[in-house]
């Protein structure tokens, strides 16, 4: 039986609210009223196979609440003249909100419209853009309104976030709320105030100013004959700040990049050549060195597709960069040290070779067995050291696609 039953009345206005319709509507006039609810009725043909059943869904509809039903007579030869539902109406947001209980609800809401009004009116499109958000950070508004006026009394302060001294704020709650800040902010703030090009919660506080904690590139001298940074020992483990480390007047040719802790501090002596922990930082950092344009780039990740995909990525930067041990060769030649990628990428790479791009797509597609991953510490150390006699002493073609 399909009839409109209450409560399918009743989700429809639910239907309504999860939209966030009837917010809107409570401070604007989008919505006009009265306002026609879809009704599914019984046809002619139950009125006389299924009589009781047709009145006891009148009997429903009439006893439902909140709602104003049209009604329309029909004549049937058997059950003579019968007064049936036509159409349902809700007349008012009044109405519609009592009908699924958040009456409550949007008088907070308008609290926070006439709070917002009053502070900073410039966020009155976000409350209509996101309306049951508004509701959810409730607790917080006070909290992220201070901020926001503080940031137009500061504009781009030059300080850490830690730095903010306001009632109830800290740097997590800061931190913690960036993706709403993000969008007040754009919307509170003069363009000047705002780095256009740090997009994305991770950029923050570049977008808005603020000093963020500086990355360290780790790395490790690979030539004892390469000289010595002041206080440091012969291939040393160094870390650097990016500013100083894209700074460096080291006479180096190559320069090979591992994302594993052990196979950064294990790499053996190579002449004119540095090796660096891949971990901890974006290659946009890296590419800050002008330096290390002009070396040439190994890069060692595991055999999956998140491995490619790291390598993909670091093209974007350092288009010459070669890879280094994550060739099909290796892979088969360490079969039973295979582990299973828990979640395989799928989108497709466009700065890998011909050869890495075949060896990528018979592992995201699962031609040679599904999840196929084979991870850099699993290799033979042996096999390492051969296929890294074979890049030291000899320059390696530029990468080209």
């Amino acid at each position: 039986m399909t009839w409109t039953r209450p409560a399918d009345l009743r989700a429809q206005v639910q239907r309504l609210w999860e939209r966030g319709e009837l917010l809107r509507a409570s401070v604007t006039e989008t919505t006009a009223w009265p306002l026609r609810l879809t009704l599914k009725a019984p046809a002619a043909a139950d009125l006389a196979e299924r009589f009781e059943a047709v009145r006891d869904w009148v009997q429903a509809l009439a006893a439902t609440p909140q709602v104003r039903i049209e009604w329309r007579e029909r004549a049937h030869r058997v059950q003579g003249r019968q007064r049936l539902p036509a159409a349902v109406w809700v007349d008012s947001l009044e109405a519609a909100l009592a009908f699924i209980g958040k009456t409550r609800q949007v008088e907070g809401y308008r609290r926070l419209w006439r709070w917002t009004g009053t502070a900073q009116p410039a966020l009155l499109p976000w409350l209509i853009r996101r309306p049951l958000q508004a509701l959810e950070l409730a607790d917080r508004w006070e909290r992220l309104l201070a901020v926001v006026a503080w940031l137009q009394a500061h504009p781009r302060p030059g300080l850490y976030l830690r730095q903010v001294d306001l009632p109830g704020v800290d740097s997590k709650f800061i931190e913690g709320h960036r993706g709403v800040l993000t969008e007040w902010l754009d919307l509170a703030l003069p363009p000047e105030a705002i780095d256009a090009a740090a997009t994305g919660v991770a950029q923050f506080t570049r977008r808005y100013g603020f000093l963020d904690k500086p990355i360290r590139i780790r790395f490790r001298p690979l030539d004892p004959a390469l000289p010595s940074l002041p206080g440091c020992r012969e291939l040393a483990d160094i870390t650097l700040d990016a500013t100083n480390f894209a700074t460096l007047a080291l006479p180096v040719e190559r320069v090979f990049i591992t994302e594993n802790e052990t196979n950064f501090l294990a790499f053996p002596p190579v002449t004119r050549a540095i090796v660096l922990f891949g971990a901890g930082y974006g290659w946009e950092s890296l590419a800050r060195a002008a330096w290390l344009h002009r070396c040439d780039l190994h890069y060692w990740g595991d055999i999956d597709t998140h491995g490619f995909a790291i390598l993909d990525q670091l093209r974007g930067h350092f288009p010459h960069a070669a890879s280094l041990l994550m060739d099909r060769e290796t892979l088969l030649a360490h079969r039973p040290l295979w582990g299973v990628e828990p979640q395989p990428g799928r989108h497709d790479l466009r700065r890998l070779t011909p050869a890495e791009a075949a060896l990528y797509d018979d592992l995201r597609f699962d031609r040679i067995r599904p999840g196929v991953r084979l991870e850099q510490e699993r290799l033979g150390f042996g096999w390492f050291r051969e296929r890294l006699d074979q890049c030291d002493g000899s320059k390696q073609p530029r990468h080209t696609r």
